[in-house]
């Protein structure tokens, strides 16, 4: 099956899937704003500081025969973001909001798909909010709509965290898929009864669509693959200093922000903890007062967050609906144990106890037992991150993309 894939905006697992659809000799297309590819011109460019977050969207040469560039919606919200043009930007409605950005990209794949008729294209494979267009082109022509969820289901999201409104006024701003228009969750709705195939990566997310309340496609879990892992990795007890905790993800109380913080108060100078985030909002005063109090990083390169969960005993990521959560994956990468949750793909990466710990979402006294034990055991960090880093290595991100080929090859047998 030849397949056109497009993103937007490209990440670790799209360029995982771009690579596995290549090396299977299924991928005929691939679309996305910006691709950086070795000694080109944005290569280049990218090595001026202002520009160096370029470098995110770098890809394997290989891949550039079959690339298609859109760039200028996202070049757009790009610039108007490092400029403060706020109102350019604004959810769904500025021109270059990141839902512009995907549903300019959407518009375009169905153009494509219109003047490439009678071609060998057997599968579009398209993601959450940019695929409406190109499924509806798609099902015209027979072609096959293989959807891709990186999150979990909009209506288990609102079911889940709804409480958080009530019990945690404080910290409603920073729930911001609540914002969404009818028009946009309608559209993701259109977008799942389009779709063929669904594709997830966490037995959570499959397990959110069980609120879809129409005809769903077949949905087949394929986890995300580990980053390299670190070859050398010491360990320094905590007996005699703080233990050393780290989040990293969105400021965001669907992140178990405030869970977090609570749980830390009542330790008291016997932890010290790191946060890695961009706060989802400016104006929640419950989390302005709450990174007084701790070390507040707002953005690290990706080689630097590695570098830095290196440096610490545990990652800490209470997430209360997640998708997947490839901090987990890069923190065991580097030899540092993760206590999550069950809303994570940690059920799919984690035996409790052995390679990290599982603790139920949204309970903060579950966090605090977990914390109290790495006190009162601080050997199990070692042996804990040492189980997580050989978990890693059975996982590269190669086998990721293997396996989504092989799923796709098998609905065409």
């Amino acid at each position: 099956m030849k397949i056109l894939l497009n993103h937007p905006t490209g990440n670790e697992f799209v360029r995982a899937a771009a690579k596995g659809l290549l090396d299977a000799e299924m991928l005929h297309e691939f679309h996305t704003a910006l691709a950086v590819f070795p000694n080109t011109f944005l290569d280049r460019l990218s090595d001026m500081k202002p520009l160096a977050d370029i470098r995110r969207r770098g890809y394997e040469t290989a891949l550039q025969p079959y690339t298609h560039l859109w760039p200028w919606r996202e070049v757009g919200r790009l610039v108007s973001g490092k400029l403060g043009l706020n109102h350019l930007v604004r959810h769904e409605k500025g021109v270059f909001s990141v839902d512009g950005v995907y549903q300019n990209l959407d518009k375009h794949i169905a153009s494509r798909l219109k003047a490439t008729a009678g071609s060998d294209i057997q599968g579009v494979y398209a993601y959450e909010d940019g695929a409406a267009n190109s499924f509806r082109e798609a099902r015209k022509r027979k072609i096959s709509c293989l959807y891709d969820l990186p999150i979990g289901y909009w209506r288990a999201a609102r079911r889940l965290l709804g409480t958080e409104l009530l019990t945690r006024p404080e910290w409603a701003a920073t729930l911001t898929g609540f914002i969404d228009s009818d028009e946009k969750l309608a559209q993701k709705d259109e977008e799942l009864r389009l779709a063929d195939q669904v594709f997830v990566a966490s037995s959570f997310t499959a397990k959110t669509l069980q609120d879809f309340p129409g005809k769903l496609a077949p949905v087949q879990v394929i986890p995300y693959g580990f980053p390299p892992i670190v070859k050398e990795r010491s360990y320094r007890s905590p007996v005699n200093r703080p233990l050393k905790l780290l989040f990293v993800g969105g400021l965001s109380q669907r992140k178990g922000v405030a869970n977090l913080f609570e749980a830390v108060e009542t330790f008291g100078n016997r932890v010290e903890l790191t946060v890695v985030g961009k706060k989802a909002v400016p104006d929640c005063e419950a989390l302005n007062q709450a990174l007084t109090r701790h070390r507040w990083i707002p953005t690290l390169s990706h080689p630097d967050i590695l570098a830095l969960m290196k440096t610490q005993d545990v990652l800490i990521f209470p997430s209360l609906f997640e998708g997947f959560g490839l901090v987990i994956t890069e923190a065991m990468s580097q030899g540092t144990p993760v206590i999550t949750t069950d809303r994570t793909a940690g059920p799919d990466l984690i035996q409790s106890g052995e390679n990290g710990w599982l603790i139920q979402a949204g309970v903060t006294q579950a966090l605090i037992e977990a914390i109290d034990q790495l006190l009162l055991h601080p050997e199990r960090i070692q042996q804990v991150g040492k189980a997580a880093r050989d978990a890693a290595r059975l996982r590269p991100w190669q086998r990721y993309g293997q396996e989504l080929a092989t799923a796709i090859q098998t609905l065409n047998s």
